[in-house]
């Protein structure tokens, strides 16, 4: 299957940049660049990528506006801002729009390759370190917000799993920890998933950290 990805950003050599990594691996096609918001949303709803790489700061419309017009839009694309700075002010509202992860610009071509790989199948988008340092610092910025309640209440074991999903932990690594299968874990994501009305697994880790469900996840780890 050819993954179709879209690139926004307002400078060209960026632009150009994540076009020559995206287009170095034989099942990428980069479908259409756009050098401002505007342009980003016209093109996403024409071409329909599987995932708009989009820059937070843009002329026209910024990425915020951006992501929360085709995230949370009928369309559904997937999205995942690009930032510069590791402690922006726009990240966190862009994940609470429907970003489905970040990517720090600097990271390098692998972590760009895998975040769209990761987009595309549904799961986190970035490194682990780089979620939960952002999450982190977003989190001790602000005073923490009430999260809302989720359509069913989550069992112990589901409020455990958010929390390890919350510290960047991927299912393998939580079924090591609590020594059950990872299509367990699987399951128990997606059961967590569809009770908070997160869209991906960077949806479940702001609601953990919200309602502060890590503090359980690092106890069990201390265990």
């Amino acid at each position: 299957m050819t993954i179709r990805v879209l690139v926004a950003d307002d400078q060209e050599m960026v632009r150009r940049g994540l076009r020559r990594v995206l287009e170095s691996q034989d099942d990428f096609e980069v479908v259409g660049e756009a050098a401002d918001g505007v342009a980003a949303v016209a093109m996403a709803r024409e071409l329909r990528p599987d995932v708009a790489l989009v820059d937070i700061r843009m002329p026209g419309l910024d990425g915020l506006e951006v992501t929360r017009r085709l995230a949370g839009g009928p369309e559904g694309v997937r999205v995942v801002v690009v930032t510069t700075f590791d402690l922006d002010e726009y990240v966190y509202p862009a994940l609470r729009h429907g970003a489905s992860g970040f990517l720090l610009k600097r990271s390098g071509p692998a972590l760009l390759v895998e975040a769209v790989r990761a987009a595309v199948a549904g799961d986190q988008l970035v490194s682990p370190s780089i979620t939960v340092r952002l999450l982190k610092e977003i989190g001790g910025a602000r005073s923490r917000p009430v999260p809302a309640a989720p359509v069913e209440p989550l069992t112990e074991r589901e409020v455990e799993i958010a929390g390890h999903v919350a510290l960047g932990k991927t299912n393998a690594d939580i079924a090591r920890e609590l020594f059950i299968s990872p299509g367990t874990v699987k399951t128990h994501v997606a059961a967590v998933q569809r009770k908070l009305g997160a869209r991906n697994r960077v949806g479940i880790a702001v609601y953990a950290w919200d309602a502060g469900f890590t503090g359980d996840a690092r106890a069990g780890d201390a265990t």
